[in-house]
């Protein structure tokens, strides 16, 4: 068994040690809002939060989890979560909406770390997330609006 903190609850599974953080969160714990993309660390559509830290968690072995906090999409608090997500929509950013909870995920760090980010840092802080649609520049919006607080 293998026990790690999901979304601030203590979890055990019984996998082996390296199975992907992706598999166990969407699969053996039912969090779906993660997404599969690649499964090369690639594209970011699997970003979740180890210990607050934006990861890749197709190629992130459950044993890198153990005893650490993992947040997904559907942990995010509220006061990170809400104001993304608004600017996300004001923008109209999510075209087929894949790769968002990725996006997100990348964005709650980058403003965590950065909280009045220039274009530069965006592009630089997004760097790996990507989106097929190509709303790039949408998503830099939304993160300049989330970060002023006007979303």
């Amino acid at each position: 068994m293998i026990e790690l903190k999901v979304n601030g609850e203590v979890r055990a599974v019984d996998v082996a040690s390296d199975t992907p953080l992706l598999w166990v969160v969407r699969e053996t714990l039912g969090l779906t809002g993660t997404k599969f993309g690649c499964g090369m660390a690639q594209c970011g559509a699997c970003t979740l939060h180890l210990d607050g830290e934006a990861v890749r968690s197709c190629v992130t072995p459950i044993s890198r989890a153990a005893g650490k906090e993992v947040t997904t999409i559907e942990g995010l608090p509220e006061e990170v979560r809400g104001p993304l997500q608004r600017a996300w929509i004001a923008e109209d950013v999510p075209q087929c909406g894949y790769c968002q909870s990725g996006q997100i995920m990348a964005a709650a760090v980058l403003l965590r770390e950065n909280p009045k980010p220039t274009d530069a840092d965006i592009d630089d802080g997004m760097t790996g997330n990507i989106c097929r649609c190509g709303t790039y520049l949408r998503i830099r919006k939304a993160i300049h609006r989330a970060a002023g607080g006007g979303a």
